[in-house]
């Protein structure tokens, strides 16, 4: 096997193929009249892998080395004369080696390398181990760039995936990835998939976990009664009432729990929306209600935070930290005050520049208003942008744009926003609105904006409202808003919940003001339009008008999302006896799915492809 006796020594200079180095493989080299296959492959401690060297121009015997070393050795595997490699039955970390053919007749000019990447198989970290009883923690090393993913099921066919996560550094490195979405109490076989950037793949040997017992959630009723193929997926759930059950839950499609979340908290520390981020972290608001007219309550968490499948806290940002920054920020209203804001509630967005624009309490006092003598404490709201260190660059506040004197319901708590959008066509907020009965567009452009109010959505707003009767099929008191277009500016559509709460009807019935514990009636309903809108021609066309039945009156909470497949996905928070949530199809002329959590309201709930970004289950 030695080339001593063909006269060539594998020495610098000589043989041009080297070990490659630390942590990632060299570029593959070809020369001469030899070529290899496989160039790249990727396999277990212990494994084989046959190469073939191809020979033009008239032929000629190779011989073979392992990182310069004729026939490799125990440590770095060897190779014999036909091409077959066999790893090392152990290494202490995943390694790349060089596998070469050399021409003897002409060795200084004619080789061909292929790189192996031996990858020492990934391990589980189980949950009983992790602390969330039904997410385990799967980490494998990489010697090359590459992605892992994790595929999982209650077989050896598996079924699920997780997302592809990439090697932390250019030579690779640890890849961590949680695995969720699994049933209770249920054992799982799960193994890693490896695709390296050089195109080499792996498949790690099967293992297996044991999910636990999770925290207690609400339990989900589900029915198709129209028969009809639901958008595939899973129901993320948020749960306001009780608080003695998750706040956060996801669901497979026929209501099993696949995973929760829970925090250490007193009843009035409310989680306010759960939105999956690109980044496949959670984001959301943890705070007290809005609507309470005192300051800031000590000891509550206030907090807008970004968790990971663990449920562990990545980033966050909390209320007295905020207004540390605000007051050394020098953003003022436009009275000159320093901002000093009371409670985060309802609602955040993250933009793509990693920015979060967060809504909040802001409160004013006001002496001797309209039908309010003395002073009045006001509670209005703030939205504001912070950068990707927490530091506020952009704030706007509804005392400066908005008419104290309107205020159709719960005056004080004049304003109470509960949602935002941003526009990713033009740059602007769409703001909600929900005791003014409006949704407002803001002048934001991406923070060099005036904050000016572009117009006014709603019941005495800037919009004709055409195809449906103004006043009534206007919306009140609503929730959850989202764009049901792929453009949000010029002529595009919203959805969303109308809750009802004040609704307006023709002389002589006018407004009327349904109350929580009120019976619902042909008064007292909710709805789900979507709504056109035409910001050239300003008007409101209803495109759709989705009216069920009044038990499903929902007095607040609740949202509208448009699914992948055109149906309409609608959540009535608070109905007769708990959250009702549906997908229709795309003119809500049938229900094609449906899950209630009887004596449990879910401020939103949405339908998701998957606990991973861009998987769909």
């Amino acid at each position: 096997m030695l080339l001593q006796g063909c006269g060539f020594t594998p020495e610098a200079g000589l043989f041009a193929p080297q070990s490659p180095p630390t942590g990632g493989p060299p570029t593959a080299t070809q020369s001469g009249s030899v070529t290899i296959s496989p160039e790249y492959v990727a396999i277990a401690p212990g494994q084989k892998v046959k190469f073939t060297a191809t020979v033009s121009g008239g032929g000629g015997q190779v011989l073979w080395f392992v990182n310069s070393t004729a026939g490799g050795n125990a440590t770095i595997g060897t190779v014999d004369g036909s091409g077959n490699y066999t790893a090392p039955a152990q290494i202490t970390q995943s390694e790349n080696v060089t596998v070469s053919a050399v021409l003897i007749s002409s060795p200084k000019q004619n080789y061909a390398t292929a790189v192996v990447s031996i990858i020492q198989p990934g391990f589980a970290f189980c949950p009983g181990v992790t602390k969330n009883p039904q997410v385990a923690l799967y980490k494998i090393y990489l010697p090359a760039p590459g992605k892992a993913y994790i595929e999982f099921g209650k077989t050896t066919n598996y079924g699920l995936d997780t997302w592809k996560v990439a090697a932390p550094t250019s030579n690779g490195g640890d890849v961590e990835i949680f695995v969720a979405g699994m049933l209770a109490q249920t054992l799982y076989h799960m193994r890693a998939r490896v695709t390296l950037d050089n195109g080499a793949t792996y498949t790690d040997p099967d293992q297996t976990c044991t999910t636990g017992t999770p925290p207690a959630t609400s339990a989900a009723t589900i029915a198709t009664p129209g028969g009809g193929t639901p958008q595939p997926g899973i129901e993320m759930w948020n749960t306001l009432i009780p608080q003695t059950v998750a706040p956060a839950f996801a669901t497979d499609l026929n209501g099993n729990v696949i995973w929760t979340y829970t925090y250490q908290g007193t009843s009035q520390d409310l989680l306010q929306g759960i939105q999956l981020l690109p980044n496949g972290d959670f984001l959301m608001v943890i705070s007290y209600l809005s609507s309470l007219t005192v300051g800031q309550i000590p000891g509550l968490i206030n907090e807008v935070r970004e968790i990971n499948l663990m449920g562990d806290t990545v980033r966050s940002v909390t209320m007295d930290g905020l207004n540390q920054k605000l007051a050394a920020s020098n953003l003022r209203d436009a009275q000159g005050n320093l901002y000093q804001l009371k409670s985060f509630h309802h609602s955040v967005i993250a933009l793509p520049n990693g920015h979060w624009i967060m809504l909040a309490s802001y409160a004013k006092d006001y002496t001797n208003l309209p039908g309010y003598p003395g002073t009045t404490t006001v509670t209005g709201d703030a939205v504001v942008d912070v950068d990707q260190n927490s530091n506020p660059v952009w704030v706007w506040n509804t005392f400066d744009h908005l008419d104290i004197n309107r205020h159709p319901m719960n005056f004080p708590d004049w304003t109470h926003s509960n949602d935002l959008l941003y526009s990713s066509d033009d740059h602007n907020l769409l703001l909600s609105i929900r005791h003014q009965n409006w949704i407002i567009k803001i002048e934001y452009l991406d923070g060099a904006g005036s904050g000016k109010v572009l117009w006014h959505l709603g019941y005495q707003g800037d919009f004709k409202l055409v195809g449906a009767v103004d006043p009534t099929d206007w919306f009140y008191a609503q929730h959850g808003m989202s764009y049901f277009t792929p453009n949000t500016t010029g002529v595009f559509r919203i959805g969303l919940m109308d809750n009802g709460n004040d609704r307006i009807f023709p002389p002589p019935t006018g407004q009327v003001y349904c109350k929580p514990s009120a019976t619902p009636s042909a008064q007292c309903y909710s709805t789900m339009p979507l709504l056109q809108l035409n910001e050239t021609d300003m008007t409101a066309t209803m495109v759709v008008h989705y009216m069920p039945p009044p038990s499903y009156y929902s007095f607040f909470g609740g949202n509208a999302d448009l699914l992948p497949n055109g149906d309409i996905h609608v959540d009535f928070c608070a109905a007769h006896n708990g959250a009702i949530v549906q997908e229709l199809d795309s003119q809500a002329s049938q229900v094609v799915w449906q899950g209630s959590t009887a004596g449990a309201d879910q401020f939103h709930v949405s339908r998701l492809p998957s606990l991973y970004p861009g998987v769909q289950w």
